[in-house]
C-alpha cells in the first residue's frame, strides 16, 4: 500500500472519442447551513438574493457547460456549488462537452496563451479554427436537445466558447465565464483573444475572476467580476480529526502503515459514512515514518503553469536550511482528467527530475498521484494532506485565481505562494 511507482507513466490520455454531451448528476445540498458561517445579517441578505433570483428566473433552467467533470477548479466548483442553487428552487444543471485529443491540445494552447505563454510553441491559425468548429458542431445537437428558449446557459472557458451562436439562435441567454487570464496582456494573450472573438461576440454577457482579465475587445458587453469560491462544507474542506488525517495518509501511502488497521471513515455529502479504501500511486524511497515530520505540500494539477518541477528543484536546493522537512507534491491521477493533454507529460518530467536528485534529496521528496475513481474520496485525501502540512506552497507561474490558496487558508495553514493572478487577491504579503 502506497509503495507503488509512477515510472513508465504513459503520455496518452484516456479520452472519450465519440463526441456527445454528458449530463452530470447534482446532489442537492441545503444552503441554510451557511448561515452559521456567514452570520445572521449576511444570511438575511442571502435569502433576499435567492428570492430575487427565483422571481427573475421563473421557469428557466440554468445550464453550466464545461469540458470535464473531474480535475481542476471549475469542475470542483460546479460539483459542489450547483447543489446549493438547486436547494433554493433554482433549476441548475451541468453538461460536459466531448472532444478528441487534437481539440484538447488546441484548447490547452489557448489556455496557455491567455496566461501569456506560448504553450507548445504553436500559433492559432485557420486549421485550428476549422477543427475547433468541427468539434463544436458535433456538440451542438446534444446540447440543444436539453436547452429551451429562454434558458440561461453559462459556458465555461475556451473549450465551450464556440457554442454561443447556436445557443443564441435557440433563444437562450448566453453567458461566457473565463476563469483564467494575465494581469498585463502580452502578444500571446492578444492572439488568444483574436482567436476567441468570433465566437464570443454572440454571448449576451461575460463573467471574469478579475477586472484586469477583461479584454478591451469585448467593448460595451455586460461584464460581471465574480471570484470563484470553495465550499466550506465539502469533503475537501470540512474539519477532520487529527487521528483521521493520519489514518487517511497511511491509507494513501504517504505515512508508513502501522500494520492491519480499519479503513479510515468520513461522512459524505448525503450524511452517510464512507471509507477511504484506495491508495495513491506514489514515487518515493519510503513513506514518512512519523506523523511529526514537517511536510511542505503543493497540491495542484500536473500543469506546467503550477511549476511542480520548480517546487522540487527549490526544495532540493534549500535542503540544508529545511531541517528534517519532507516535500509532498500531490496531483490527480492523470488518467482521470480528460481535458488536459499535458498532465502526463508534466508528471513524467517531475518523475525524471526526481530520479536525478541526489539520494539525500530523493529520500525527502514524494510524488503523489491521487485516485480519481471516487471524487469525494479524492477530496478527503486532499483535505487530509492539507491539514497535515506544516506549510502549503502554490508556486504558480500564472494563476487564474488559485483555489488551493483559499483551501489552505480556510484550514489555517501557513502558505507561501507566487504573487501572480488571483493569488494576489487572497494573500496579504507578510
Amino acid at each position: 500500500m502506497g509503495q507503488s511507482t509512477l515510472e513508465g507513466t504513459p503520455s496518452a490520455r484516456m479520452l472519450r472519442t465519440a463526441p456527445g454531451m454528458e449530463s452530470i448528476p447534482i446532489t442537492t445540498v441545503p444552503l441554510a447551513r451557511f448561515h452559521r458561517v456567514i452570520g445572521s445579517r449576511q444570511a438575511q441578505r442571502l435569502r433576499a438574493v435567492v428570492r430575487g433570483a427565483r422571481s427573475a428566473l421563473g421557469e428557466r433552467t440554468i445550464w453550466h457547460v464545461n469540458s470535464t467533470r473531474t480535475g481542476g477548479g471549475v469542475a470542483e466548483m460546479l460539483q459542489t456549488l450547483l447543489g446549493y442553487e438547486r436547494s433554493t428552487g433554482v433549476d441548475s444543471r451541468w453538461l460536459v462537452i466531448e472532444g478528441d485529443a487534437p481539440f484538447f491540445t488546441l484548447t490547452k494552447r489557448i489556455h496557455h496563451h491567455l496566461h501569456g505563454g506560448n504553450g507548445d510553441g504553436l500559433g492559432l491559425g485557420d486549421d485550428d479554427h476549422r477543427h475547433y468548429r468541427r468539434i463544436m458542431r458535433q456538440n451542438v445537437a446534444p446540447l440543444l436537445s436539453h436547452v429551451r428558449s429562454g434558458d440561461v446557459v453559462v459556458l465555461h472557458d475556451p473549450q465551450t466558447a464556440g457554442l454561443a451562436l447556436p445557443l443564441r439562435e435557440r433563444g437562450a441567454i448566453v453567458i461566457w465565464r473565463c476563469h483564467v487570464g494575465r494581469d498585463r496582456p502580452n502578444r500571446s494573450v492578444t492572439e488568444a483573444w483574436d482567436f476567441l472573438r468570433p465566437y464570443l461576440e454572440h454571448a449576451h454577457g461575460f463573467i471574469f475572476s478579475r477586472e484586469c482579465y477583461v479584454p478591451a475587445s469585448l467593448g460595451l458587453a455586460p461584464v460581471a467580476i465574480i471570484p470563484p469560491a470553495i465550499d466550506a462544507f465539502s469533503a475537501k474542506n470540512r474539519p477532520l480529526p487529527q487521528r483521521t488525517v493520519r489514518s487517511i495518509l497511511r491509507q494513501i501511502g504517504v505515512l508508513a502503515s502501522k500494520g492491519h488497521e480499519q479503513a479510515p471513515r468520513y461522512r459524505g455529502a448525503n450524511g452517510s459514512w464512507h471509507s477511504v479504501t484506495r491508495a495513491a500511486e506514489i514515487l518515493q524511497t519510503a513513506p514518512l515514518t512519523s506523523g511529526r515530520t514537517p511536510v511542505v505540500l503543493q497540491v495542484s494539477r500536473w500543469d506546467p503553469l503550477k511549476d511542480m518541477e520548480g517546487v522540487m528543484r527549490s526544495f532540493a536546493e534549500g535542503l540544508d536550511r529545511l531541517g528534517n522537512a519532507h516535500l509532498v507534491l500531490a496531483g490527480p491521477d492523470v488518467r482521470g482528467v480528460s481535458d488536459d493533454p499535458e498532465g502526463a507529460q508534466v508528471l513524467e518530467r517531475c518523475v525524471a527530475r526526481w530520479h536525478h536528485l541526489p539520494q539525500s534529496s530523493r529520500e525527502r521528496v514524494h510524488l503523489v498521484s491521487l485516485p480519481m475513481d471516487d471524487l469525494e474520496e479524492n477530496a478527503v485525501m486532499v483535505n487530509a494532506l492539507q491539514r497535515h502540512a506544516s506549510v502549503v506552497v502554490q508556486k504558480s507561474l500564472h494563476e487564474g485565481f488559485g483555489l488551493t490558496v483559499t483551501e489552505a487558508m480556510w484550514k489555517r495553514r501557513p502558505i507561501v505562494a507566487s504573487a501572480v493572478g488571483g493569488i494576489q487577491d487572497q494573500i496579504v504579503d507578510g
